[in-house]
């Protein structure tokens, strides 16, 4: 199969292109390069792997409809991967324009260049964020009433919508993942990756946005991929939505900290939190799924959220080579 993986340079979509060329199939990645090509340089750089056909690469602005039909027209695609958005709720918090841009218009630029090329695979990556705020409520996929607080989540939302219009007016196959918080190796921001770089400069205490009583389950990356290339290997008419998360409770932004400490071999860090329930604005401080759906497949996750952590904190080191204090 031939697919196409929009974000394939990026934290999730890298190891997704990983995935998809492992199990036989040929990829095709169209990244702006945000983060660079430091996630894929071991493809970019493979010249048997570029030779053999089975794996190219576009610098491309997803959002703009023209790089995208002309990705359809030089590329025979059976499956699109569409990975491709604003993954950083702050950072969108602070521009309307970044998740309008990165998040909803590539969605509805894709859709385009798929009804335009008859293309009928997609799979979506969406967000817990499209819930919004309902921290006592057991969210499933049918859950009501759903009002995202985040320009992020939003889009993602109004992505989803777009993409159902599509289902029915072009007869589409598509798989919608909600993802939840995702960690693992090649992360490049969030709590972790901020607690970490905040200890290298200041070893005796950290800063702790909130109370520290944030509860969210983190997925481990590879866990997550598991997932996604299984529930795909065979496209269905119409869409199905999953929740994706792991079994039991997430993991308190404090016992985050108190894993990192751990790991690094500290003693005595001092945690200052900033107050109020939440981090920032459009910070949803706690939520939890209800993975029946996905649980039915077949699927499980390898790690528990603490697991998680405790393994991307040993990543994360292991990439930004973390010294000794």
């Amino acid at each position: 199969m031939k697919v196409l993986v929009t974000g394939g340079a990026g934290f999730i979509g890298s190891h997704l292109v990983d995935r998809l060329l492992e199990e036989n199939n040929d990829v095709i990645v169209a990244d702006k390069l945000i983060f660079g090509d430091k996630n894929i340089k071991h493809l970019v750089g493979n010249k048997r792997l570029l030779k053999s056909g089975r794996f190219k690469y576009y610098q491309v602005e997803c959002a703009n409809q023209n790089n995208v039909d002309r990705l359809f027209k030089e590329n025979k695609i059976d499956a699109v991967y569409h990975m491709a958005a604003n993954s950083d709720i702050q950072k969108g918090g602070r521009d309307p324009k970044i998740d309008f841009n990165d998040t909803f218009l590539t969605t509805h630029a894709l859709l385009e260049g798929m009804r335009n090329a008859n293309v009928k695979n997609l799979f979506f990556a969406s967000t817990s964020a499209v819930y919004g705020e309902m921290l006592d409520v057991e969210l499933t996929e049918t859950t009501g009433g759903i009002k995202p607080v985040s320009y992020y989540g939003g889009t993602k939302l109004a992505s989803e919508a777009l993409i159902s219009s599509y289902v029915s007016m072009c007869d589409m196959n598509v798989v919608i993942f909600r993802f939840p918080n995702v960690i693992g190796p090649r992360l490049t921001h969030g709590v972790i990756f901020d607690f970490i770089k905040k200890l290298q400069k200041y070893p005796n205490e950290l800063e702790i946005l909130g109370d520290g009583m944030q509860c969210k389950p983190y997925i481990y990356v590879l866990d997550l991929v598991d997932a996604i290339t299984k529930l795909t290997k065979e496209w269905h008419p119409g869409e199905e939505v999953y929740n994706i998360s792991v079994k039991g409770k997430g993991s308190t932004v404090t016992h985050i900290a108190e894993i990192i400490v751990e790991v690094l071999g500290l003693q005595d860090v001092l945690f200052k939190y900033t107050g109020n329930d939440r981090g920032w604005k459009g910070d949803v401080p706690r939520f939890k799924y209800n993975i029946s759906k996905i649980l039915a497949t077949g699927w499980e996750p390898k790690y528990t959220s603490d697991e998680a952590v405790k393994q991307t904190v040993i990543d994360v080191l292991k990439e930004v080579k973390y010294k000794s204090i």
